[in-house]
């Protein structure tokens, strides 16, 4: 009675250890959201292409960046992070002399855990992955 008293708890143990554990998650990410969204909050600056060569660049004392050669100058890699951290400080108007838009309510939803690329999963807006991976798509 003994032994099976100690498996039941010792099997109960591993069952709460192992619902401890956060899984790794891959989210699912929706090129057509990251595009409709570029669109919608980068566009009108930075225009459809990402050059920096939207409809209301013109005019501004300083150009919307060239979204296509990030990856050019980070040494021909994508810098995911960099990019999230770009979006999501502009997004809540933290950026010091920002003159992008707020708009972090439009990217409010669901959050995943994603690996920008340093090998941590970092609980994340699946909207602001999706616009980031949608602006890695752009990259000459």
């Amino acid at each position: 009675m003994h032994k099976i008293t100690l498996g039941i708890f010792g099997w109960a143990a591993l069952g709460v250890i192992s619902a401890c554990v956060m899984p790794e998650v891959t989210p699912q990410v929706s090129a057509n959201s990251g595009k409709e969204d570029f669109n919608t909050l980068c566009a009108p600056c930075h225009g459809t292409s990402g050059q920096g060569n939207g409809p209301l660049a013109q005019g501004m004392a300083h150009p919307p960046a060239d979204l296509t050669g990030l990856s050019k100058r980070h040494d021909g890699k994508f810098p995911m992070a960099y990019v999230l951290h770009k979006i999501w400080g502009y997004a809540e108007g933290q950026a010091p002399m920002a003159i992008m838009p707020k708009f972090g309510p439009v990217l409010d939803s669901p959050i995943v855990l994603f690996d920008a690329g340093d090998g941590i999963a970092t609980p994340t807006p699946e909207k602001l992955v999706d616009l980031a991976n949608y602006v890695s798509s752009l990259q000459r």
